[in-house]
C-alpha cells in the first residue's frame, strides 16, 4: 500500500512540476502591434493584413496537415490568397522581429 501512494505521489509531483508557466505579458508584447485580419472567413481573392506600422511582412500559410501552402513577402497590406482551396489555414505573419499566428478560413 505505501508503494502505491509512493507510486501517486511520484506521478502528481511529475505532473505538476511538468507544467511551464505561460508569461502572458510576454507574449502579448511579442505579437505585432494593431494586427488586423480581415476579411475572415475569406470569400474573395484578397486578404488584409493591417497593423500599425504596416512595414514588411514576411507570412507562411500552413494547411491543417502542418504543410506550408504560401509564402509570401508583401510591402502593402494585401495578400493574395487565389491559390488557396476552400479550408481551414493557420497563417503567420512577421514584422520587424515580432509574430503572430492566426486562423483563416477561406470559403
Amino acid at each position: 500500500m505505501k508503494k502505491l501512494y509512493l507510486l501517486l505521489f511520484m506521478v502528481s509531483s511529475i505532473a505538476l512540476f511538468a507544467q511551464e508557466p505561460v508569461d502572458y505579458a510576454f507574449v502579448q508584447n511579442m505579437e505585432i502591434p494593431g494586427f488586423k485580419l480581415y476579411p475572415n472567413p475569406a470569400f474573395e481573392d484578397v486578404v488584409y493584413i493591417n497593423t500599425k506600422k504596416n512595414g514588411r511582412k514576411e507570412i507562411i500559410v500552413y494547411d491543417v496537415f502542418g504543410e506550408v501552402v504560401l509564402t509570401e513577402k508583401i510591402l502593402n497590406t494585401q495578400l493574395n490568397i487565389s491559390r488557396l482551396i476552400p479550408g481551414v489555414y493557420v497563417l503567420q505573419v512577421t514584422e520587424n522581429n515580432h509574430t503572430i499566428t492566426r486562423k483563416l478560413v477561406v470559403k
